[in-house]
């Protein structure tokens, strides 16, 4: 499984190509192989979002996982201040990001 991702123009946010826009959220990210580079550039293009590239990903409990932690750690932010990551209330966020 690859996702796309990169960051949106205009806040610097960290996204996830869904499958027919961006989202910052990475459960919302789609399955791109065979299709990331057609769409990095296409969405590139756009404008939209600068840099998008493809990462290695895992289905897990139904939901995309990356599989290098420094994707996981861009997925939901900083891994020693739980308080501060995407989705805090995440019981599962110290069982993936690390």
């Amino acid at each position: 499984m690859r996702l796309l991702t990169g960051n949106d123009l205009k806040t610097g946010a960290v996204t996830w190509w869904t499958g027919s826009d961006w989202s910052i959220h990475v459960e919302d990210a789609a399955d791109v192989t065979g299709k990331e580079d057609e769409i990095a550039r296409r969405e590139e293009a756009s404008r939209r979002v600068n840099s998008p590239y493809a990462v290695d990903a895992e289905l897990r409990d139904g939901s995309p996982r990356p599989a290098h932690i420094k994707e996981r750690v861009r997925a939901l932010g900083p891994t020693v201040r739980p308080d501060l990551t995407l989705k805090p209330a995440d019981p599962e966020i110290g069982n993936w990001v690390i």
